[in-house]
């Protein structure tokens, strides 16, 4: 079943945050995972959530996701994701 990642957004530090997403965006590549969407948050319907941009990125299955998340290369941008930006990454499947 293809999996996706829902990241939602909340930015710090622009230029960090620009520094994290060039350097993740190969090794999501790398694990077989390609950016669906990227967009600003244009209203929150309903609820409340201060994020400001939402990312989704889809994968092959949940294993390729997870192994991209705990890849050496992407554990090691952890630190300035978050100095970056507050997120939260959310594992989803989808039937095919």
């Amino acid at each position: 079943m293809t999996a996706h990642v829902l990241v939602q957004v909340k930015v710090k530090d622009p230029e960090k945050l620009a520094a994290y997403s060039q350097a993740a965006v190969p090794i999501i590549a790398e694990h077989q995972g390609e950016l669906i969407l990227r967009s600003p948050v244009l209203e929150v319907m309903s609820g409340e959530s201060d994020f400001e941009r939402v990312i989704l990125l889809k994968f092959p299955d949940a294993e390729a996701a997870r192994n991209w998340y705990s890849s050496g290369e992407y554990q090691a941008l952890i630190a300035l994701r978050e100095e970056g930006a507050n997120m939260v990454l959310t594992l989803l499947e989808a039937p095919d």
